[in-house]
């Protein structure tokens, strides 16, 4: 009876070797904070689609974060990335997203848009769509430099203490002006979303002036991937209650779903 192919010139099944493979894999990701799958079929000689395979299975067991051409460790929801990292991260989830919030938004209205790359991406939506007579408010430079030459948009840029981080604005002049302004939509992206504790993100500042935020606006739509649902990060930015709706992927499970809903906020999949 056959129990498996032994490799002639390692003496291991294949089985064995994917999974030394894969350790090694993780071992290079703990070192350099990043692969890519370029670098693991130099490495290991193997094909670009088993590099893909060996982080695809990472990926499902929670091991790492895919990302474009490679993987990232997973996210700290505690921990503050760069956007570079964060823009690296389930980009097409965060694309259907920015689509599927760009379409609430009404010829003339005022809008507030969050920093971070989630936002960022309902930014590039509502660009997309050549919208007519509107106002956006934001703090966020990335968010600003994506409308900046947008003809029929009015951009409001709130100023304060940059964070080099996310490169938005917080503090005291923050908060004033978001204070003296109304808005009729706020588009907010979380690092944390636990039905029941609320909207969380890293940095204390950023959520104090996020809760100014929601106060600003008429209707709010929290914009984020399912990786931050049923999560808790450090500074609380409000109650789930407090927003109107919540857009994310299809990755979210039928409990988180429902637990969500019985918070009595819309939820949109995309």
């Amino acid at each position: 009876m056959r129990t498996g192919h032994i490799s002639a010139k390692t003496g291991k099944s294949p089985r064995l070797m994917t999974e030394e493979r894969r350790r090694e894999i993780l071992s290079l990701l703990d070192q350099q904070g990043r692969v890519t799958v370029e670098d693991l079929t130099k490495r290991f000689g193997v094909s670009a689609v088993t590099a893909r395979g060996d982080l695809d299975a990472l990926s499902s067991s929670g091991a790492l974060v895919r990302s474009h051409g490679g993987a990232v460790p997973p996210l700290n929801p505690t921990q503050d990335y760069p956007l570079s990292v964060k823009e690296s991260v389930y980009q097409e989830e965060k694309a259907r997203i920015g689509r599927a919030a760009a379409q609430l938004v009404r010829p003339g209205q005022t809008v507030i848009i969050d920093a971070g790359t989630t936002a960022a991406q309902v930014a590039l939506q509502i660009k997309k769509n050549k919208p007519s007579s509107l106002t956006v408010i934001t703090h966020a430079l990335n968010v600003a430099a994506r409308l900046a030459d947008s003809p029929n948009i009015s951009l409001i840029i709130v100023g304060g203490i940059m964070r080099t981080v996310s490169t938005s604005c917080v503090g005291p002049q923050a908060e004033q002006m978001i204070r003296d302004l109304h808005a009729d939509h706020l588009f907010l992206s979380v690092d944390g979303l636990d039905p029941e504790l609320g909207l969380s993100t890293p940095d204390i500042l950023e959520a104090q002036l996020n809760g100014l935020m929601i106060r600003a606006a008429r209707e709010t739509t929290v914009v984020t991937d399912a990786s931050k649902l049923g999560r808790r990060s450090l500074s609380m930015i409000g109650d789930l209650p407090q927003v109107h709706r919540v857009i994310t992927d299809s990755r979210i499970t039928a409990a988180m779903a429902a637990a969500i809903r019985a918070r009595g906020v819309e939820l949109v999949i995309v």
